[in-house]
């Protein structure tokens, strides 16, 4: 409980000066709640770095030596021997889907395949929905999600047909990896009431057998005509997959997530998590907007961007331009390199026209909204960065921090576009790792892949971004964003786009101190300074001296938020 007699700027003046003049706190001072000495601290403020630092209730008081921090310590101050290992702010996860992964794990089959899980054919993918279906009553859903079709040795998506090998007394829906393509079993279908003269709604396909006209149970960008059916998660599965999701993310050395969409039932099952004492992180939470004249939760709850506290706030409001490149969904103004269903043409499709979209953003960016927008492929970029021009051009507005979600295929050009708009890209780097090899033989071909996340690109223009896991898509991982970052290498083992690649303290600083900034925390998260809040991780080694392919291998010993430990690794 802080104490009502303390003010934050007293406390860090207090305290910037007692350090500066070398000296213990006077009589009667303030002596920190905790101290952490003998470290190596990457405060990210510059290429600054510390021994020591020094916590009043939630906030950073001092930061520098152990000869300057340490004597700063009273009676009832607990003193924490870093014993050489490397401290740095806590990681951002920049754009996820918490609680995805603790539901995945509560309440759907995982499908994913290698690396990610164990799914290689078919065969085992009905296999993991059929046990599923002889552990449940006749007539509940099963939900599964991670399924990769250019992963299964099939190299196509399941179909109905496959789905009702599992079950046919279960309704089925499955969603791919992205997000963005699910598939139904024949009893789904039936519920949902999808036949053959089922129309594909507004940006979105309900693929249909070439020779019975049937739905053969695939959805582009439409999986809610089906999934919207599925019962949610009971009180209980919902707390537990908050529990799970928490444990991820702080593993991971998480202090700070941004759910990339939801709305007002979001908002409540976090407040529900917040006051259960599960909720052991900060959340910003983006609100979801799906056509003009439809209201987002936020909206109409009066909720601006900003909206809450440093627990628990609303971010920015999310609209979707296009899909998924390798689910043959983003939008480009070049044919994927390999044609779909045998068309050389094919470029993938919008969600909405651009006027609809320009529509949406004028009204989010006067209402003074801060707005992401997810656009893949370059067409679907071209769109947003002509929607937010319009926008400026009728409201101008200092400073919005509009964002465009991960902006994987962006041309140069583009770029600068981005950086004249004063726009920030939160790049979806974890591709070049995990999809590089496909995207440089299947979807884009090698010129385009080399050129996906222009991480060194975007920075050589002054443009300030960050990288993120899109989890439950990819699991949560900000040291492995940082390593494919300085890396760009693919599951194979090869570098995709090596004039792309750029330095670990310039990677480390897009999971923390521009990460903060990107959404408006740069004066309270993201790097270790008085007056911060107290967000750290203690790592095993320094991702800046450790050889860059080891990076990734380095361990999250402790997550501290708030001056508190969430997390510690067991010995």
């Amino acid at each position: 409980m802080a104490r009502p007699d303390r003010s934050l700027a007293f406390i860090a003046l207090t305290f910037a000066t007692t350090v500066a003049m070398g000296c213990l706190a006077p009589s009667g001072g303030i002596a920190p709640d905790t101290i952490w000495l003998n470290g190596t601290i990457v405060t990210m403020e510059g290429d600054q770095t510390a021994q020591a630092v020094a916590v009043l209730d939630d906030n950073i008081v001092a930061v520098g030596t152990d000869a300057e921090v340490g004597p700063l310590a009273g009676s009832q101050t607990r003193v924490v021997d870093l014993q050489g290992r490397t401290m740095t702010p806590g990681f951002y996860a920049a754009h996820d889907h918490f609680p995805g992964s603790g539901r995945v794990a509560v309440t759907q089959v995982d499908l994913n395949s290698p690396p990610i899980g164990a799914i290689e054919n078919m065969d085992e993918l009905v296999a993991a929905l059929g046990d599923r279906a002889r552990d449940l009553p006749e007539g509940q859903w099963i939900s599964g999600r991670g399924y990769d079709d250019t992963l299964l040795a099939e190299q196509r998506h399941p179909t109905r047909a496959d789905l009702d090998r599992a079950s046919t007394t279960h309704p089925i829906y499955i969603s791919h990896t992205s997000g963005h393509l699910g598939v139904a079993n024949s009893l789904a279908l039936e519920l949902a009431g999808i036949t053959r003269n089922t129309p594909n709604p507004e940006g979105g396909v309900v693929r249909k057998d070439p020779d019975t006209g049937e739905p053969d149970g695939v959805f582009e960008e439409s999986g809610g005509m089906v999934s919207r059916l599925v019962p949610p998660p009971t009180p209980d599965q919902t707390m537990e997959s908050y529990r799970v999701a928490v444990q991820d993310y702080v593993e991971d050395g998480v202090t700070t997530a941004v759910i990339a969409g939801g709305g007002r039932g979001t908002l409540a099952g976090l407040q529900r998590a917040r006051d259960a004492g599960i909720l052991t992180f900060r959340i910003i939470t983006m609100m979801s907007r799906g056509s003009p004249g439809q209201p987002t939760a936020a909206e109409t709850g009066g909720i601006i961007s900003g909206f809450g506290d440093t627990h628990l706030k609303v971010g920015a409001i999310k609209i979707i331009q296009d899909g998924s490149n390798q689910g043959y969904t983003g939008y480009f103004t070049e044919p994927y390199h390999t044609p779909f269903k045998g068309d050389p043409d094919y470029r993938g499709y919008p969600r909405r026209s651009r006027d609809d979209l320009v529509t949406m953003v004028k009204e989010l960016h006067e209402a003074g909204y801060q707005i992401a927008i997810h656009a893949n492929g370059d067409a679907a970029i071209d769109d947003v960065l002509y929607a937010f021009r319009e926008a400026q051009r009728e409201f101008p507005r200092r400073d919005a921090r509009h964002r465009i979600e991960h902006c994987q295929m962006v041309r140069r050009d583009q770029l600068d576009a981005i950086a004249e708009l004063n726009l920030s890209p939160s790049f979806f780097v974890g591709h070049v790792y995990y999809w590089g090899d496909r995207h440089r033989d299947i979807f884009m071909g090698p010129d385009r892949a080399a050129g996906i996340s222009a991480l060194r690109s975007s920075i050589d223009r002054g443009i300030r971004f960050t990288v993120h896991d899109d989890t439950p898509v990819t699991p949560v991982n900000p040291l492995q964003l940082v390593w494919v970052g300085v890396n760009r290498l693919t599951k194979s083992n090869q570098v995709l786009g090596p004039d792309e690649r750029i330095t670990p303290l310039e990677a480390l600083r897009t999971v923390t101190i521009d990460a903060a900034w990107q959404n408006f925390e740069e004066d309270i998260k993201g790097s270790i300074a008085p007056g911060k809040l107290a967000d750290f991780v203690v790592l095993s080694d320094n991702p800046l001296t450790v050889n860059p392919t080891e990076i990734r291998d380095i361990t999250v010993l402790e997550t501290i938020v708030g001056g508190k430990t969430v997390y510690e690794r067991p010995m």
